[in-house]
């Protein structure tokens, strides 16, 4: 398996915060790109309010696939050592 960007959380599902430089470049990207679709011009939001639903909706799962995919553990419910 190749290095993971990301570590799966001790408690709960998921991962948590990356642990390799690709993995903070896809946070700072994925968080750019968030306030990127937020800025979009008002009478393009207005003309096609579904439009930056689903760009925002597209962009989260993508990020989500990537994490999982790039996590160094299958995601899972955790209870810390046990």
């Amino acid at each position: 398996m190749a290095k993971p960007w990301f570590r799966t959380k001790s408690y709960g599902f998921g991962a948590g915060l990356p642990c390799s430089w690709e993995g903070w470049v896809v946070l700072v990207a994925f968080i750019a790109a968030m306030i990127g679709l937020s800025a979009l011009p008002a009478p393009l939001v207005q003309a096609h309010p579904w439009l930056t639903v689903s760009l925002h909706l597209g962009l989260i799962a993508g990020v989500v696939v990537l994490v999982w995919k790039k996590s160094d553990k299958p995601w899972g419910w955790r209870w810390g050592d046990e």
